[in-house]
C-alpha cells in the first residue's frame, strides 16, 4: 500500500505548475507504461498490480526501476484516467537537444492547440509516419499534461516536442512552410517537397494571423460532401484527422517520385 504522500505527488501532477516545478510527469495505463519501460526516459517510481508486473517482470527488472506492486483499487484512486487498472509511473521530463531541423524531414508545427486529446492524437499521427519533430506554440496545452500523454499510446516517447515562438521561429528559416487552410492547393494534387514544416491552427480559429507572411503554400483538403445549399456540410475536420490527412498526401506525393 503506498502511502498518503505518494498519493498527493500523483495526484499534484496532473497540474501544471507542478509538472513545471518537479519536472516531473505521470505515464498511466499498461501500453504506455510499457513503452515508457522500453524507451531512454527515466522513471522516478512505478506503482504496478501484481498481474501486470508478473506479465512485465523481466522488462521491469532489466529497466532496474523502483518499483511498488500495489492492489488495483489504489491505483484507481489517483490515476487520471476514467480506466486504469494497472500501472502507473512518475517519470522525469527529458531535456530536449537544440532543434535542428534536416534536409529530408517534415515538421509539424501547432498554432495554439488547446485540446490535450488532439495533441497527443497528432504526436501519435506523428510517430505513425515517421515525423520526429513537432514544434509547438508558446499557447499550445503542455504536452505532459496526463490526457496528452494517455492520448499518444507511448508515441511521446519517439517524437521530440519543442516548444518556441512559432511567427519568430518561422520568419528565420528558409524551410517550405505550408499552412493548413479551407481555401488553398489540394493536397491531392500537390507536389511536396522531400522536406518542409507543416502548420496546424487552433480547433476553432485555424492558423492566426501572425503566420499570413510566413507561409510559402496554403493547402487545403477538399470536400466531396453535400454543397452549402444542398442541407449543408460539415464545416471543418477535427485538427488531428486533418494533419493525418495531409502528412499522408504529402508522404505519397513523395513516393510517387
Amino acid at each position: 500500500m503506498f502511502t498518503k504522500g505518494q498519493a498527493t505527488t500523483i495526484k499534484s501532477l496532473q497540474e501544471k505548475k507542478y509538472r513545471q516545478k518537479t519536472g516531473l510527469f505521470l505515464v498511466e495505463g499498461e501500453k504506455s507504461v510499457v513503452e515508457t519501460l522500453n524507451s531512454d526516459f527515466e522513471i522516478k517510481n512505478l506503482l504496478v498490480t501484481k498481474p501486470f508486473f508478473t506479465k512485465y517482470l523481466k522488462l521491469i527488472k532489466d529497466k532496474k526501476v523502483i518499483y511498488e506492486i500495489v492492489e488495483q483499487g489504489e491505483i484507481e484512486k489517483v490515476t487520471s484516467l476514467e480506466s486504469n487498472n494497472s500501472a502507473l509511473a512518475i517519470v522525469k521530463q527529458k531535456i530536449i537537444p537544440d532543434l535542428e531541423i534536416k534536409g529530408d524531414e517534415i515538421v509539424l508545427a501547432l498554432d495554439n492547440i488547446r485540446d490535450a486529446g488532439n495533441f497527443g492524437t497528432i504526436i501519435r499521427i506523428a510517430d505513425w509516419y515517421g515525423i520526429k519533430k513537432i514544434i509547438a506554440s508558446i499557447g499550445t496545452v503542455d504536452m505532459y499534461n496526463p490526457k496528452v500523454i494517455s492520448s499518444t499510446k507511448g508515441s511521446f516517447t519517439r517524437v521530440e516536442v519543442y516548444y518556441a515562438d512559432l511567427p519568430k521561429l518561422l520568419s528565420k528559416t528558409k524551410i517550405p512552410t505550408f499552412g493548413a487552410y479551407m481555401t488553398g492547393e489540394s493536397v491531392h494534387t500537390l507536389k511536396f517537397p522531400k522536406n518542409g514544416i507543416l502548420i496546424m491552427g487552433n480547433e476553432s480559429n485555424g492558423i492566426s494571423h501572425d503566420f499570413d507572411k510566413l507561409i510559402s503554400q496554403k493547402v487545403t483538403i477538399p470536400s466531396y460532401g453535400q454543397t452549402l445549399e444542398k442541407n449543408g456540410r460539415a464545416e471543418s475536420l477535427n485538427v488531428a484527422i486533418a494533419t493525418a490527412l495531409i502528412v499522408d498526401n504529402w508522404k505519397r506525393s513523395q513516393n510517387s517520385g
